[in-house]
C-alpha cells in the first residue's frame, strides 16, 4: 500500500518527496494548496495538528495500522525507520544524523523562512531592518555548513536523512540571497545531491495544482 503524502512545492514539502525516492517507497501525492489556505480544511487538520504540510499517512504502519505523521523531521525519521535507509542503526552515527537533523529545523529553515518573508514585503521601511538581520543570520548558518562539509562528504558521513532536510532548503538559495559559489563545500554538496536521479525525481514531482 502506497504511503499518502501531503505536501506543496515548498523546501519542507520537498525534503519529503526526495527522501520517499531515495528510499524506494511508494506513494501517492495530496497537494495541499497553501496559497488557498488549504491546509486549514478540517480534514486535513486530522493529519497535521499544526495545519502545516507535510504531514504523510502511511496505511501499513507499526503493526500493520494506519499511522498520520506531521513535521517534516518526524516525518523523515519515521520513513529512514520504516525503509532502514539513510537513517544509521550505529547509535553514534545516529546521533550525528539527528545533530543535524535538528540544526536544519531550528535554524537552516526558520532564518531562511525569515529572509523569504522580508524579501517579498513592499514596503522598503518595513522590509528593511528584517531582511539585513535574517540575511546575516542565514549566511553565517551557511558558513558553519561549509566549515562541516570541509571535512565531511555528507553532514553526517554517510548520506542521510539530514542531507535531505538541509537539501529542501538549500535548493532555495537564490531566494536566501546567496551565491553558492560563495561557499564552495556547500556548493559541492549541493551539486552532488542533485545530480542523483532518485533525487530529481523527488523535485520534479507535482506538488502544485494545475489549474
Amino acid at each position: 500500500m502506497s504511503i499518502q503524502l501531503y505536501a506543496f512545492d515548498t523546501p519542507n514539502g520537498r525534503k519529503i518527496s526526495v527522501a520517499l525516492e531515495e528510499m524506494a517507497l511508494p506513494y501517492e501525492v495530496h497537494v495541499v494548496d497553501i496559497t488557498r489556505q488549504q491546509q486549514f480544511d478540517p480534514a486535513f487538520l486530522k493529519i497535521s495538528p499544526n495545519n502545516k504540510i507535510p504531514a504523510i499517512v502511511d496505511p501499513a504502519g507499526p503493526g500493520g495500522q494506519p499511522i498520520s505523521v506531521f513535521e517534516s523531521g518526524a516525518v523523515l525519521i519515521y520513513l529512514g525507520e520504516k525503509s532502514g535507509r539513510f537513517w544509521p542503526q550505529d547509535p553514534v552515527a545516529r546521533v550525528a544524523v539527528l545533530e543535524w537533523l535538528m540544526f536544519q529545523m531550528a535554524g537552516f529553515g526558520p532564518m531562511p523562512g525569515q529572509v523569504h518573508h522580508f524579501a517579498a514585503l513592499g514596503d522598503e521601511t518595513e522590509r528593511r531592518y528584517g531582511l539585513a538581520r535574517f540575511l546575516a543570520e542565514t549566511r553565517r548558518l551557511y558558513g558553519v555548513m561549509d566549515r562541516r562539509l570541509a571535512e565531511h562528504e555528507y553532514f553526517a558521513g554517510d548520506l542521510s536523512i539530514a542531507d535531505f532536510a538541509i537539501l529542501g532548503w538549500v535548493w532555495r538559495h537564490a531566494r536566501h540571497q546567496v551565491d553558492l559559489a560563495d561557499y564552495p563545500q556547500v556548493q559541492r554538496w549541493y551539486q552532488t545531491l542533485m545530480a542523483r536521479p532518485a533525487v530529481a525525481r523527488g523535485f520534479a514531482v507535482a506538488l502544485k495544482n494545475v489549474d
